[in-house]
């Protein structure tokens, strides 16, 4: 329960690749051997795998049984939170199969379906799910929380700041508080929610696990986004010692050393996550940066996902496909158009980021504009963008001579 009220599975939890293939789209892949691996599968002898197979079976016997699906989804989100498995989301929504296509399911089952259609970036359709529970219950703190998280990612933060106050008096005090300094640091108070969110964490030692990694992920992003690496690392660091396998946290970390020009320590962190694409991706560029003999190897594998992503009609992954185009493949002009179309659903620093990245690689003058007028109005203050500014500035003046 915790895990979803805090998290919801943000869409900073990387790309998440499309549920299901289109008929007719995609060739079936053959191996050319029989010790060709194709995937390797959770031992059998994982008291999880034990426990989800037991539910599994339960479900077939009462497809019908409302706790029963609504708790087996909620494994399955969780587990597409830690390995950053997109197809734990397809699960998840094959189990609520009885109840996803209805106006007015249940409200759990409708609180499990906006945060499914929230990581498959169907952002509109999750916030009507949302609105409906926040109307007819107003005590739902998981469905103020998600409702929060939708309105940050598409650049509302007036709404996800009234859907954070929401939160007082019905959620942990911790949980509220960080999700009011989570929306105030992107839009201009980033010293002073890095400050007061640390204090309260300070003050708060002792919440549940779920709840101390959620919030010092956080901070390890606020600290980067104000130039602090050294904070970020201890952060991550402090994270990571919580859920190891955390996708989402390595991705950030992960981040912060190649920024830091770390590549070498970058690959060590990653190396063995390659299974999940946003990491894969970090991994490529630290190795191209490294000259590592495995570079294009990794490079290779990230353009045959990205292929059969498209093969699946899937533009969720666009960022990371953006970021792979501009860093690997040395093509501003399809990272422009990546970075735009992404630009077009959603707005997180990474998004502006790459956006920004892009335009200056391409020398579009209008993208630079976007980005950097965007930065200006909602206040977001981030040491990577202004470094960016500065290039895109000198760019334009040599341009000018």
């Amino acid at each position: 329960m915790l895990r979803g009220l805090l998290r919801s599975l943000p869409c900073g939890l990387l790309a998440v690749l499309a549920l299901f293939p289109l008929p007719g789209q995609a060739e079936a892949f053959l191996p050319s051997r029989d010790s060709e691996v194709l995937e390797r599968l959770p031992a059998r002898s994982d008291p999880g795998q034990r426990e989800l197979a037991r539910m599994r079976a339960g479900l077939r016997q009462e497809p019908a049984n409302l706790t029963l699906a609504a708790e087996l989804a909620r494994r399955y989100l969780a587990l597409a939170r830690k390995d950053g498995d997109p197809r734990h989301l397809g699960y998840a929504q094959s189990v609520l199969g009885p109840w996803w296509n209805m106006p007015r399911p249940p409200a759990e089952v409708q609180l499990l379906r906006a945060t499914i259609r929230q990581s498959t970036h169907q952002f509109d359709a999750a916030l009507r799910d949302l609105d409906e529970l926040v109307r007819n219950d107003g005590s739902n703190a998981q469905a103020w929380l998600t409702r929060a998280t939708v309105q940050q990612v598409t650049g509302d933060f007036d709404g996800a700041r009234h859907s954070c106050a929401r939160l007082q008096g019905i959620a942990p005090a911790l949980v509220a508080q960080t999700c009011l300094a989570a929306v105030d640091n992107l839009n201009g108070a980033a010293r002073t929610s890095y400050a007061t969110l640390l204090a309260a964490y300070t003050a708060q030692r002792g919440s549940p696990t779920e709840v101390d990694e959620w919030v010092l992920t956080l901070l390890g992003e606020m600290a980067a986004r104000r130039g602090d690496a050294g904070a970020a690392r201890q952060h991550f660091g402090a994270a990571l010692a919580l859920a190891p396998t955390d996708a989402y946290t390595l991705g950030a970390c992960a981040d912060v050393l190649l920024d830091q020009g770390q590549p070498g320590q970058a690959a060590a962190l990653l190396r063995g996550r390659e299974k999940v694409d946003a990491l894969l991706l970090r991994l490529a560029i630290a190795l191209d940066r490294l000259g590592a003999p495995d570079a294009a190897a990794a490079r290779t594998a990230l353009r045959d996902r990205f292929r059969a992503a498209a093969l699946r009609g899937d533009t969720v992954h666009r960022r990371e496909e953006a970021r792979y185009a501009l860093h690997l493949e040395r093509d501003a002009g399809a990272a422009l158009r990546l970075a735009r179309a992404n630009w077009a659903v959603q707005k997180e620093p990474a998004d502006v980021r790459i956006l920004l990245e892009a335009g200056i690689a391409a020398g579009n003058n209008e993208a630079v504009a976007d980005a950097l007028s965007w930065i200006d109005r909602v206040g977001l203050e981030d040491a990577a963008l202004a470094r960016l500014r500065a290039q895109a500035s000198a760019t334009r003046t040599a341009r000018l001579r």
